[in-house]
């Protein structure tokens, strides 16, 4: 944090903000919107309902994150882009799409550490299913984290800008990056960074898992008012039809 302070000031501490905000709106929406989905299915198929056990929770949530991915990976792609690029480089949230567009990959830049991201899976499911079995969101989420971090490091290696000892030769996967870092670095760099992984993780996670219900009841309560306002205009509208009707037809019988 010194570092970024001193080369590109308080701003650089939020550098890529909006690609962030976007990408951890668009993914928890996505993540959610899909468990429920592969939950309803689940319960849908059972002869007996019956709470799912723990490894169908946590393979319900492998399969709603995955699936979340392959939609929301691109803005997750772009928002590393900015956030590793030297500031005289920085570019804007578009600017920066263009940029990985452009590069050598093209428009399947977007995608880039994909595998990754779908290994990673396993975070959110961890997260997601000891929550609702042991209700430890932001405990589990520390967990995860430290499990998933190597993951995570070679996923933002394969995102970004490749290392000038590359010359310019991206990582054509996150095992290469793996290797690379482990190299260079050694295997303690595969943990770099968990402290603020970690602090972020718990401090998100204990702020969503806080509101997530209670989101949700918001939800119900917006959608009812709006189905009763609907079927209120619908019961008005027939019956000034009706109304109508009833002026017309005597004329017609005269």
């Amino acid at each position: 944090m010194k570092k970024i302070v001193e080369d590109e000031g308080i701003a650089g501490l939020y550098s890529g903000i909006n690609g962030s905000l976007i990408g951890v709106a668009s993914t928890n929406f996505a993540y959610f919107y899909w468990y429920s989905v592969v939950r309803s299915l689940y319960l849908s198929g059972q002869t007996i309902p019956k709470p799912p056990g723990t490894a169908a929770e946590l393979s319900m949530g492998a399969a709603a994150g995955a699936i979340a991915q392959v939609f929301t990976i691109p803005v997750s792609v772009i928002t590393t882009r900015q956030q590793t690029q030297p500031k005289a480089d920085k570019r804007g949230l578009l600017d920066t799409g263009r940029e990985v567009i452009h590069g050598e990959d093209g428009w399947p830049g977007l995608w880039r550490g994909l595998k990754a991201s779908l290994v990673l899976v396993i975070n959110p499911a961890i997260t997601y299913g000891a929550y609702q079995r042991l209700l430890l969101g932001a405990t589990s989420k520390a967990l995860a984290t430290i499990v998933t971090q190597p993951l995570i490091v070679a996923k933002v290696g394969l995102q970004s800008r490749p290392p000038p000892a590359r010359q310019g030769k991206s990582f054509k996967s996150f095992l290469e990056v793996i290797s690379y870092i482990i190299e260079h670095e050694g295997p303690l760099a595969l943990f770099k960074g968990l402290a603020p992984q970690i602090t972020k993780g718990i401090l998100v996670q204990g702020l969503l898992m806080m509101t997530k219900e209670r989101m949700e009841i918001l939800f119900i309560v917006v959608f009812s008012y709006l189905r009763r306002l609907r079927q209120t205009k619908l019961q008005q509208v027939a019956n000034a039809a009706t109304a109508r009707a009833k002026e017309v037809l005597p004329v017609i019988k005269k």
